[in-house]
């Protein structure tokens, strides 16, 4: 009778779920099987099946029985699997508290046989749902304990999961070098399998990637790979979303003919397509466009609407970009209160997100288990219990016990007579100690003195060759051009020809008489900083101000990402270093590389830097940068010439403010100089 209800059911259940031929046979088989662990099996692939159709009602619905069966079988695998696919469908209805309790449960299941693809399989899918719900740390823990394994067996589809996983993971805790890696190794995977939609999202991750790393040809290049994939009838929000990002990679080198003609293009698009997010994107990028393009009115209507856009779908990240963009707009407009509005609204939004990106990844190692207490036996077999036994019956026998307090009392006169021996020899070591460190102090004394005689001499030095060589140099070709206008052998129309190099010789020796008194001041100890407050970003404006012309004629882009923030330290010298730094990276970048120029609060110290993406410093040549001795100078991208004093000077200017250079670079790549200081005055 059971027989015959079991195949009414089953009959009734094929007329319901035949969604497809092979749906159909593992039913029919399911009919007839036995209930032992082939029948399992069997469930278990008709889940799988079902599954993959998206029928996750049914498909739980034999979970559970296949859980039944398997757990009155004591059939761990099935336990095992069906607890695996019940969390999998939990995690597709976004159910994730159940999700990650049926995973643990499959991951139990699974090292219980020590089934290891298992695990891996049940580990990865915990960190795509760690990763989803913002637990970055989890995550990556989760499928870097997976990757291994995929890797092994070369199982595709299961290491693009794990790799997207891992490069999402990285993303999110600002480990971009990390996250491109794996975006390749995705990449790589996907192109195997022939994952178009997974080549064309890789793909696009890359280019995000390059952009947020400022290497904005390498991000063009990646866009455009995109939009030769995408499949015009499929992929339109794709291309909405990609067209306003490229054209704001090429307003990144002022390419506005090139931008205008793709950002336009994507407005177009976007608003044929009522893609809302599509259209923001290429609002603010249009917005952008037209300020850079001194169009203002024009500028204004867009960023107005993008504003409004913003606030309707509550897109935090282009809302900040919009706020920042109006800072601009106002400023440029002159209506100072305006642009005060806009900066406050951006640094609350932008404060608000750094503490919703905020995580804790600190993760405690796990603890091994404590071992059982045992029972201690002695060499003999004794407990203790035998040996407290065995105390009392030699401490009742009185010749035994003087003879061990004889003893006692020996031991304690030795030690007693070692104790003074010892404090005897440790009084001489002391008194020998005290003689040597005196004498140390005298000799480091005498050393010091040398060495201050040395590098004064050097200073001497370093004077007369660059007094003798560079600013000779410059004093006599001024002096020669005066002389052939004294002699006429010179018209005077030709004279005006040659002012310009005129020009630039006296600024030269100006420049190198200024950093030399500078220089040599700070070397004999007479340069006394006189610290003060102020606002660093002051600083940055007025020195930015300085270079425009020189940025303009080699067509860099000078980013400005600096903020608010005071220093306590000498503004003059503070002034010095600046110009100094943001001079250099104007001399050696190239035409259209860019120059940022930022500031933030690291430990309670300001963090100043100078960043440029041209021709970059070797390694051997670090090293020559901060030293004086080494007078080491080459020529800029357009053969701007150079003292070799600049960075000496800011090293010794920064170090007598208590603060901290330091340079890191990479040839053809670009370089960073850090200038750490402290922003109020030390406590005694």
């Amino acid at each position: 009778m059971k027989r015959l209800l079991t195949y009414v059911f089953l009959l009734g259940s094929i007329s319901i779920f035949s969604q497809n031929e092979k749906i159909d046979n593992l039913t029919v088989q399911l009919a007839y099987q036995q209930q032992d662990s082939t029948k399992v099996n069997l469930s278990i692939e008709l889940i799988e099946e079902l599954y993959a159709i998206g029928d996750y009602k049914k498909a739980l619905l034999y979970v559970n029985q296949t859980a039944k069966l398997s757990k009155s079988l004591d059939y761990i695998k099935g336990l095992a699997e069906s607890s695996y696919y019940r969390a999998v469908i939990y995690s597709k209805r976004n159910d994730y508290y159940n999700a990650i309790d049926n995973y643990n449960k499959s991951r139990n299941y699974f090292l219980q046989i020590k089934d290891t693809l298992g695990v891996a399989k049940v580990s990865n899918n915990i960190g795509l749902i760690e990763i989803k719900r913002g637990n970055y740390a989890v995550g990556l823990k989760n499928s870097l304990a997976a990757i291994s394994i995929f890797e092994e067996r070369n199982l595709l589809e299961e290491l693009s999961l794990a790799y997207n996983n891992l490069a999402e993971a990285y993303h999110k805790t600002d480990q971009i070098d990390k996250a491109l890696d794996f975006n390749f190794k995705a990449l790589e995977v996907r192109k195997q399998l022939n994952d178009k939609s997974g080549i064309k999202l890789s793909t696009k991750k890359i280019a995000e990637l390059y952009s947020l790393r400022k290497e904005h040809r390498k991000a063009i290049e990646y866009f455009e790979r995109v939009l030769i994939l995408l499949n015009p009838e499929t992929d339109k929000e794709l291309k909405g979303e990609i067209l306003p990002k490229l054209g704001n990679e090429y307003l990144e080198f002022k390419e506005y003919d090139k931008a205008a003609e793709i950002l336009v293009q994507g407005l177009k698009f976007n608003r044929s397509e009522n893609n809302q997010e599509g259209i923001l994107r290429s609002l603010n990028a249009i917005g952008k466009l037209n300020l850079m393009r001194n169009k203002i009115k024009l500028a204004s209507l867009q960023l107005d609407e993008a504003y409004n856009i913003a606030i309707k779908l509550d897109d935090k990240e282009a809302l900040l970009n919009n706020y920042r963009l109006h800072v601009s707009l106002d400023s440029t407009r002159g209506f100072y209160q305006n642009a005060f509005f806009w900066q406050n609204k951006y640094y609350d939004l932008r404060d608000q997100l750094d503490k919703e990106k905020a995580q804790v990844y600190s993760q405690k190692p796990d603890l091994p288990l404590e071992s059982e207490v045992t029972l201690f036996n002695d060499p003999d077999g004794q407990t203790e219990a035998d040996t407290d036994s065995y105390a009392k019956t030699w401490f009742n026998d009185p010749y035994v016990f003087y003879g061990f307090v004889a003893t006692l009392v020996l031991l304690l006169a030795l030690l007693l007579y070692s104790l003074l021996k010892t404090k005897q020899i440790k009084d001489n070591l002391n008194e020998q100690e005290d003689l040597l460190a005196q004498e140390k102090i005298r000799n480091e004394a005498i050393l010091e003195q040398t060495h201050h005689l040395e590098e004064v001499n050097q200073v001497k030095d370093k004077l007369f060759s660059i007094v003798s060589h560079d600013l000779k140099d410059s004093i006599s070709s001024i002096k020669a051009f005066l002389d052939l206008l004294k002699e006429d052998s010179i018209s005077k129309e030709e004279f005006r020809e040659l002012i310009p190099e005129l020009s630039e010789n006296a600024d030269n020796a100006s420049q190198l008489l200024f950093n030399l008194l500078n220089w040599s001041k700070s070397q004999l100890q007479s340069l006394e900083p006189k610290p003060e407050l102020f606002n660093i970003q002051d600083v940055f404006h007025t020195k930015m101000a300085l270079v425009e012309q020189k940025v303009e004629d080699k067509k860099i882009v000078l980013i400005d990402e600096s903020q608010r923030d005071f220093v306590y330290a000498d503004r003059s010298m503070i002034e010095i270093v600046i110009q100094n730094l943001i001079t250099n990276a104007v001399k050696f970048s190239r035409t259209g590389d860019v120059i940022t120029i930022s500031n933030q609060d690291v430990n309670g110290k300001a963090l100043i830097c100078v960043e440029d993406t041209g021709v970059g410093i070797s390694s051997e040549n670090i090293d020559k940068l901060f030293n004086a001795n080494k007078n080491f100078t080459t020529v800029g991208t357009k053969n701007e010439k150079g003292t070799g004093l600049g960075l000496t000077i800011a090293k010794d200017l920064v170090e007598l403010n208590n603060g901290k250079i330091w340079v890191e670079s990479t040839v053809n790549v670009g370089s960073k100089f850090f200038i750490e200081l402290p922003k109020a005055a030390p406590q005694n």
